[in-house]
Parts: structure tokens; sequence; C-alpha cells
């Protein structure tokens, strides 16, 4: 596994077996002392009331108006501990599904970068070398004098290539582990020479192999028909002899196996009557370096690349062609959904607390079937566009939430504050405009409540 293909750091992870059993230990530490201020508060009540026991008249109206007060607290103390439970549980789910969903992203990106990861194949333009003697002036001391000697000096020079006609087929294979992309190059390439010294007819032809290569085989070297003897093991210079003003051709073939990416080095040479014609058998493929070609011809699953230069044209960078992975589009989308998830959870129990009467019951169905809808996106948008499966969700979240309501304008309002607190706040956070979208959702979620409360728009009298 790739080390990078971690979770995101600093947030918790329930499948850690010490990061569940601290959440557990917190948990229980919370709700004793929850339960310890409740009693409390009873204590008190009860307390006040025996102080008042001689006034029999004020203990009963002291202790009928706390004990309505305290049953209420009570009930409304529930409704905030599930909320709160709800919310703690959902947060703590959610950051996991986060962390597991970002590791599959990093997994997934590390698997397309090891796929066309590897050294890649460089072949570098061909040198026609000669030695010349030059002079040279240096100064040494004879007898105590600084005498002038000028002397002359082997220095070696490089005679520019007449033409090249370069012919590149790219087959495309695997490696034995099945991850890594290889080219399987089969290279052809005539280079003339013409010699336009008048002194010089002593040369070598440097031609040495692609740099990167796992196999080399049948490389040859061949000047006018006839194949050219290495002297030396590993040394690609083969002397030759060329007349002034002779010229003549110069034929390298070889075939190579090597990583995902082919490119042809000029080596800071001008390139005169150059033509390089690659053809990838595969797809997809791009030209690399930003070296546009002359032309592109794509026959099915075949490209061809031809760069053509006609007079002393410079090419700085290494330029052929490489496998175009597809890139891998819109990461870190739904963990950051699933961090917001707890605060879309809250705003949509809002507003249902605030529009329809509310039971223990059907806020814990309620939380369950939302958190469900999370947990069925973040593994079903692995394998199905998110928006399109928040959307397929969505329609069986609505027909679920029209029985929330009793009568048909109450299933109504729960459809309305599901719309707008629940389904449009996922969804803006699935598209690229999400700024925009919880705009609408927040001023829909607005509107409904003012016309709900202020426009006489009721469902049902709420819950006492």
């Amino acid at each position: 596994m790739n080390p990078a293909a971690q979770g995101i750091p600093g947030l918790p992870d329930l499948t850690h077996p010490h990061e569940l059993v601290q959440f557990g230990t917190q948990a229980l530490k919370g709700s004793l002392l929850f339960v310890f201020l409740v009693i409390a508060l009873g204590i008190a009540i009860a307390l006040v009331s025996v102080s008042l026991r001689r006034s029999s008249l004020e203990q009963s109206v002291f202790f009928g108006e706390w004990s309505i007060r305290y049953s209420q607290l009570l009930k409304g103390l529930q409704h905030l501990a599930l909320i709160l439970v709800l919310v703690v549980v959902g947060f703590f789910l959610c950051t996991t599904l986060s962390n597991r969903y970002h590791h599959w992203e990093q997994a997934r990106v590390a698997q397309v970068a090891e796929s066309v990861a590897g050294d890649k194949l460089e072949q570098t333009a061909p040198q026609v070398r000669y030695v010349t003697e030059e002079p040279y002036t240096y100064t040494t001391q004879v007898k105590d004098k600084v005498v002038k000697v000028n002397d002359t000096q082997k220095v070696n020079r490089y005679l520019a290539l007449a033409g090249s006609q370069i012919q590149v087929k790219l087959k495309q294979s695997v490696d034995v582990n099945g991850r890594s992309v290889i080219y399987l190059v089969d290279y052809t390439a005539e280079y003339k020479v013409i010699n336009k010294l008048f002194k010089i007819n002593s040369f070598f032809f440097e031609a040495p192999p692609p740099d990167g290569y796992s196999l080399l085989d049948g490389y040859k070297v061949e000047r006018d028909s006839s194949q050219l003897q290495q002297t030396n093991p590993g040394d690609y210079a083969f002397p030759f002899r060329l007349e002034p003003g002779a010229e003549t051709t110069f034929k390298v073939s070889y075939k190579a196996q090597g990583g995902p990416r082919w490119v042809y080095n000029a080596t800071g040479q001008l390139l005169s009557k150059f033509r390089l014609t690659t053809i990838a058998n595969f797809s997809p493929v791009e030209f690399a370096s930003g070296v546009i070609p002359s032309n592109t011809k794509v026959e099915g699953d075949s490209t061809q690349f031809t760069w053509t230069f006609d007079e002393n044209v410079s090419v700085k960078n290494p330029f052929g062609v490489f496998t175009n992975t597809a890139p891998v589009r819109n990461t870190g989308i739904i963990p950051r959904l699933l961090l917001l998830a707890p605060a879309i959870f809250l705003w949509w129990i809002l507003l249902l607390y605030l529009s329809l009467p509310m039971h223990l019951k059907n806020v814990a169905i309620a939380g369950g079937i939302f958190f469900a809808c999370l947990l069925t996106l973040t593994y079903l948008g692995r394998l199905i566009n998110p928006p399109l499966v928040w959307i397929m969700i969505s329609l069986v979240f609505l027909s679920l939430m029209w029985g929330l309501g009793s009568n048909r304008r109450a299933a109504l309002a729960a459809i309305i504050c599901t719309i707008s607190g629940a389904v449009i706040p996922v969804f803006g956070l699935l598209v690229p405009f999400s700024g925009l979208t919880l705009s609408l959702a927040a001023l829909l979620s607005a509107v409904w409540l003012a016309v709900q409360h202020w426009y006489g728009w009721q469902t049902l009298p709420q819950e006492r």
C-alpha cells in the first residue's frame, strides 16, 4: 500500500480500537454528569418543598408550579439528550466514513500513479564527432624567464546532421505484477551525414542506445547497408571515413522495453530536414513536453504523431509521447460532505421541530434514516456519480419522510422541511456551485417557516 494513501489526520476513526475505547469512556463520563445534574435538580426541588411544609398553601403553589416545570424540563431534556446522542454518534460515524473514503481516494490516486510510474525511455540524437588540432598559447618559466609558447592541441568538434528520418512503433503492455505499464519500442532511424570540411575525413558516429531501458534487443548501426561493429564493449562510437563533399547514410535500429514514456532528446543540436514519426498502438496517448506535433492521425486505438522540421530548428526539451491516464477528478467532495453532515442534520431536525409535533420515536427513526442515507451515498458513490446517487437516494428518503405527518398537510410539511433542510444542502455539497445551492436551501427554509408561522398555514397544533 502506498504510504500516502492514509486517512485524514486528526479525525477520529471508530475502526481503530483505542479510539473506540476512548470515545466510550468519554461518553460514559458525559452521561453520568448529565444524570447527576438532573437528579440534583430534583433533589433541590424536593428540599425546597420540605422547607415549605409548614405553609401548606405556599408549598402547594411552589411544588405544583415547579413540578410542572420539572416535568417539562425532563421532557425537553429527553429530546435534547436524544438529539445529542444522534449528533455525537452521527459525527463519529461520519468522521469514520470520511477517513475511509479519503483513504480509498488516495489509494485510487496512488494506483493510477503507479500504473504509469517508471523511468522514461529517452533516445539521444546521435553525434558525428571529429578530432582537430587547434593552436593555443601558454606561458612557462625557463631559467627564471617567462616564456610564451605556441603549441597545438587536439579538440573534439561535431558535424551537424544533414537529415534525420526516424520511425518509432510503440506497443503497451504491463509488468509481471500487472500494475505498471511498460513500452515495447521498435526504433528505426536513418541519419544523413555530409562532410562539409575540406581537410578532415576521419569521423566517429556516436549513437548511444536509449536511457532507461530494461531490455535492449537487436541493436544495430549500419552504414550504407553494411553493419558496423563495436570496437570496445559498451562503446557506441563507430569510426568511419568520409571524403570532403561526400555524403553517407547511417541506419540505427533496435527493440527495447522500458517505462511508459518515450522521448527524443536533440541535445541542443539544430535540426534540419528532421522527421520523427511515432505510432502508438494503444490509447489514450498524448505528446510530451508541450512540443506540438506537425501532424496527428488517429485510427481506432492507434495514434500517429509526426514532427517535421525543415531548417535549423532547436528543441530545448526532450519530446515524444506518453500514456495519458484519465484524471482522478472531484476528490475530497464526499469527505467534506461527511464532516458537515452533523450540522446539516441539526438544521433539518430544527426545521422539523418548528414545523411538526415531534416525538422521541419519530426523531430517532428520522435520524437513523438520515445517516443510513449518507452511509449508502458513501459506498455507492464509489461506483456511480455521487450527485446521481443522491438523487436516487432522495426519492427513497422523501417517500419515507411522507409518513412522518399524521395528515396530508403535516406530511407535506415534512417533505418541504426535508427538501430544504437535508436534500438540497447535501446535493449542494456534491456539485460545483455549493454556495449558490446552499443559499437557495437557506432561502427556501426561511420562506417556509415564515409562511407557516406568520401567514396561518398550520399543520397540526404544536405538542404541549
